[in-house]
């Protein structure tokens, strides 16, 4: 594989007894989407801020194509930052928003080409229709476009995109997802996207970086975070409904819960205490031996999500959305041994 487009090294940062960032060590490849998945004071923001060189790190070192950046001020690092809040100019034309980062001292561009690159920025977000409104009478998601345009007209080489669709409504989060992705494969340029949003996370990145507390668990494609998280940390990160956690022991080849109900076989080369992730698909209403209570039922239109009390255990099970389900009807569950995944107990992870 070629050289990352930008390294990270040990990158850390505090703020005076918090540490914001500790020892982040990732990369982002040319053409290549990143997203940047985690909780709201996980990091996020803080990491951008610092590649953008707003910030700077206590510790590390940031390099784009094999140079070093970590002292370069925002300015000499040609890197857009679009932020959550859409920050447009209430005063002027959406023309007038995408000329102002062009008109910055040391450009230097002609009319000619500021005018080239308003229309081609326009044509990709579709805004061309909206040039000469003002700012002011913008919709949430024009606004945001906008925003993002005046990021593409710089032609920088690396993006980073701080939450942008946070503040927009579910459908046209949506429909702007879909674009970014499209945006984004066309212009060819890098980018890290970040979000608490683990819909955005999966259907967008070529990879995921799951941040928590100011520490990257694990990179890997959406498949791999999805499929084989290292810890129940990241599994509760991705997926809806959110992925079932079980306690368990081993007691005689079988996984039991902690009021001692058996609920499927353990391997012999287990440990003896272990954390069952299993994700509400791969958990069958029917076929089980334990009983379990329906107590709230999600209906969803093509599928249905069943909450279920399991042997003392809260359970989300994902079933179709043919056969109607009731608060107080008895199932009986059953996991597909295939897909569970197995975490030791800490004490056991040393």
């Amino acid at each position: 594989m070629n050289d990352p487009f930008l390294k990270i090294d040990n990158l850390s940062k505090n703020y005076g007894e918090t540490q914001a960032l500790s020892e982040i060590s990732l990369s982002l490849h040319a053409e290549e989407l990143l997203v940047i998945l985690g909780p709201t004071g996980a990091g996020k923001t803080t990491l951008l801020r610092i590649i953008a060189g707003l910030e700077t790190a206590d510790a590390g070192r940031i390099a784009v194509k094999g140079a070093d950046i970590t002292h370069q001020l925002p300015a000499e690092r040609d890197i857009a930052l679009v932020f959550q809040n859409f920050s447009l100019y209430p005063n002027k034309t959406v023309r007038q928003n995408l000329e102002f980062p062009l008109q910055a001292p040391g450009r230097n561009l002609s009319k000619e080409d500021i005018a080239n690159r308003i229309a081609h920025s326009a044509d990709l977000l579709r805004i061309t229709p909206l040039l000469d409104r003002p700012a002011t009478r913008l919709s949430g998601g024009e606004m945001q476009r906008v925003a993002i345009g005046r990021a593409i007209v710089r032609q920088p080489q690396l993006f980073l995109l701080d939450e942008p669709l946070t503040n927009l409504d579910a459908k046209l989060r949506e429909v702007l997802r879909v674009e970014l992705i499209r945006l984004q494969r066309d212009l060819g340029t890098p980018m890290i996207y970040v979000t608490h949003d683990r819909i955005e996370a999966l259907s967008m990145g070529d990879r995921i970086a799951v941040l928590s507390e100011g520490k990257i668990l694990q990179i890997g494609s959406p498949e791999e975070i999805y499929q084989q998280p290292n810890s129940p940390t990241v599994a509760r990160q991705l997926g809806y409904p959110p992925i079932n956690t079980i306690d368990v022991h081993k007691r005689r080849g079988q996984w039991s819960t902690a009021s001692n109900h058996p609920i499927m076989t353990a391997d012999h080369n287990a440990p003896s205490n272990a954390t069952l992730g299993i994700r509400a698909e791969n958990i069958s209403p029917r076929g089980g031996e334990i009983p379990a209570t329906i107590e709230v039922v999600e209906d969803l239109g093509a599928s249905t999500i069943l909450l279920a009390d399991w042997a003392g255990q809260p359970i989300q099970i994902l079933t179709s959305g043919e056969q109607p389900w009731h608060i107080g009807d008895e199932i009986y569950p059953s996991i597909d041994p295939d897909r569970v995944l197995v975490w030791g107990t800490t004490d056991e992870q040393g």
